[in-house]
């Protein structure tokens, strides 16, 4: 998406001064309701939501209460699950902050400590998944970063929108680590590395299928082939795989149209006007033109 220059300078600014925030605070080791605080403060001045307005605490859910709710009009546009900074993001936490999500209906959670962030999308389906689409440690990054930069402007009150949301998230799981792993490790991928291979070292035997089990095992990380998030991508890959192949099919069965080129329209020939068709013209007076000749 495209920002304004002054939001990127806000989203720029207030991220450097936060840094030094956060690092007193975590040095102080502030407990989590102290870091609800510094969060709530963040989401007013890094991302310009209006303060006591649009940003609730203790957002009740059915019985239950989430740390941070940013609400604008209407709409919850995300929720916020929150932990002290010194406490490090488990499993355990993402897990209630999608909970909580889910029970809301909102597609958009955030994961915090202060310092690291993680924003997840919900994805209704059962069971209910969710996908981690940017994660970043604002103790460990330059303000200027363009990717935080763009994840902090599709949060931001300015920019925030369903369609633009989604956007990100495609553009993030597209280039994440599994799906490049997943990529790498397709069929068509492993048949263009074999074709290198061969036309670097002509005459050299090379199975695609030796190449995968070296990919997977001493070239790319476990993590990004073996874990659940790889697994969820791989299946992704495989369902757009089908698609792709169905839709070829389904073109190459259907005859193909001819192309109707539209003719000018008909125009009759011209009359060729013969002495015999003159003669039976009526010239003055109703008498042919030529009659004269006749006597």
């Amino acid at each position: 998406m495209s920002l304004s220059k002054r939001i990127t300078e806000r989203i720029v600014q207030q991220v450097k001064r936060y840094q030094g925030i956060l690092a007193d605070a975590k040095n102080r080791d502030i407990s989590e309701s102290d870091t609800v605080m510094i969060i709530a403060n963040m989401l007013a001045d890094v991302l310009g939501y209006k303060k006591f307005i649009e940003i609730t605490t203790e957002y009740s859910i059915r019985g239950t209460y989430v740390d941070l709710a940013v609400k604008v009009g209407n709409e919850v546009r995300f929720l916020v699950e929150a932990k002290a900074i010194g406490s490090p993001l488990k499993d355990a936490h993402v897990k209630q902050a999608i909970d909580y999500g889910a029970n809301q209906g909102i597609e958009w959670i955030i994961l915090s400590n202060g310092a690291i962030w993680q924003v997840y999308k919900i994805h209704f389906k059962q069971p209910i998944e969710k996908t981690l689409i940017y994660e970043v440690d604002l103790l460990n990054i330059n303000p200027k970063n363009q990717q935080l930069i763009e994840c902090f402007g599709n949060l931001s009150r300015e920019g925030f929108t369903q369609s633009s949301m989604a956007a990100f998230c495609q553009q993030k799981q597209i280039t994440s680590k599994f799906s490049i792993a997943a990529i790498l490790m397709s069929p068509p991928m492993l048949m263009a590395l074999r074709r290198e291979i061969r036309r670097i070292t002509p005459g050299v035997k090379v199975d695609e299928e030796l190449l995968k089990t070296t990919l997977q095992y001493d070239v790319l990380k476990r993590e990004v082939v073996d874990s659940d998030d790889a697994k969820q991508v791989s299946e992704l890959f495989k369902k757009a795989s089908r698609c792709i192949t169905k839709a070829k099919a389904k073109d190459m069965s259907e005859p193909k149209k001819a192309a109707i080129i539209p003719l000018p329209p008909m125009v009759p020939p011209p009359v060729e006007k013969s002495l015999e068709n003159l003669s039976e013209v009526p010239g003055e007076g109703g008498k042919p033109p030529n009659s004269h000749l006749a006597k």
